[in-house]
């Protein structure tokens, strides 16, 4: 074999060997996780008017991409009903089936983070803790 037939084939099998790996991950396509906008929240609560003078007693995460998960008593639950609203806060609505008293003891959520790709603030006052609770299903019980 002549010299320049000789060094183009340790070219090629050269640039075979090194570039040969690159392409089968060029070629996977995109991780599974990347097919879904974020949804990751922490929630908090505490007793006052208002979170900057409430003194947060609980905060949980609440994550809904790709799968429910985080220190919510029920994940699953709280991402289905949060989808339900389009991730409205305001849209959760007091159920019926629930007695409170008409006690004041102020109780204040916030929730923070991303729903769907989008930023959140939200912060909401109920008049009690059992109110708070009857809002929704699972979403502010926790």
């Amino acid at each position: 074999m002549p010299n320049t037939a000789r060094w183009a084939a340790t070219i090629t099998l050269t640039a075979t060997a090194v570039c040969g790996p690159l392409t089968g991950t060029a070629l996977a396509g995109p991780s599974p996780t990347a097919l879904y906008a974020p949804s990751s929240l922490v929630l908090t609560t505490g007793h006052g008017e208002i979170a900057a003078d409430a003194t947060p007693e609980r905060a949980v995460t609440l994550s809904c991409a790709p799968k429910p998960s985080g220190t919510h008593p029920a994940p699953a639950a709280a991402c289905g009903e949060l989808r339900a609203t389009g991730g409205d806060f305001d849209a959760l609505q007091a159920r019926t089936d629930v007695l409170c008293t008409r006690e004041y003891d102020p109780v204040v959520v916030t929730v923070k983070g991303v729903w769907q790709g989008k930023r959140v603030s939200y912060e909401r006052t109920f008049s009690n803790e059992c109110v708070k609770n009857s809002y929704g299903t699972t979403v502010f019980t926790f």
